[in-house]
């Protein structure tokens, strides 16, 4: 881990209380090890332009395809994990906590999923256009059918980075 995310993790974690009774119980490893570092996207142009939606609290959700987690690599997200985020260049910039996660077949996201999103029109037309595309991709070419399950997780943000830490 570098020594940025280490840092950035020490601090958000006393920001965002995520060690909520320190000196009782001692520590533990939530409080040690920081969580997941992630971007969102799969350029760096696409991570700054997501990370901005996340910051303006217009992107309050994701998505990811179910078969992505199938090589042991990533984990399925549940409710109350943390992620740290990620600008396009890697800097660490905000902690977020998953809320909600659940798994339904691509044909039944809906619109306030796709709206919760916050990306282009926000309409679910749109989420599936650009979604199809991108969990293609992801997939190596592989289809993706009404029936493909869809990952949709729900977050909020416990801390972000002051533009001044850059």
């Amino acid at each position: 881990m570098s020594d940025e995310i280490q840092s950035f993790w020490d601090d958000a974690r006393l920001r965002a209380k995520v060690n909520r009774v320190p000196g009782y119980l001692g520590v533990n490893a939530r409080e040690t090890l920081a969580p997941p570092v992630w971007s969102f996207g799969a350029s760096p142009e696409e991570a700054d332009e997501l990370l901005a939606l996340v910051l303006a609290g217009t992107k309050t959700a994701t998505s990811s395809a179910l078969r992505d987690y199938s090589d042991g690599d990533d984990v399925v997200p549940t409710d109350g994990d943390l992620s740290i985020i990620t600008d396009g260049a890697g800097h660490p910039r905000a902690l977020v906590q998953t809320t909600q996660v659940r798994t339904v077949p691509f044909a039944e996201v809906g619109a306030a999923h796709a709206e919760a999103e916050g990306e282009g029109d926000l309409s679910l037309e749109h989420w599936r256009e650009v979604h199809r595309a991108f969990f293609e991709k992801s997939g190596g070419g592989a289809p993706v059918t009404d029936d493909m399950p869809v990952v949709l997780e729900e977050f909020i943000v416990l801390h972000a980075a002051d533009t001044a830490d850059s």
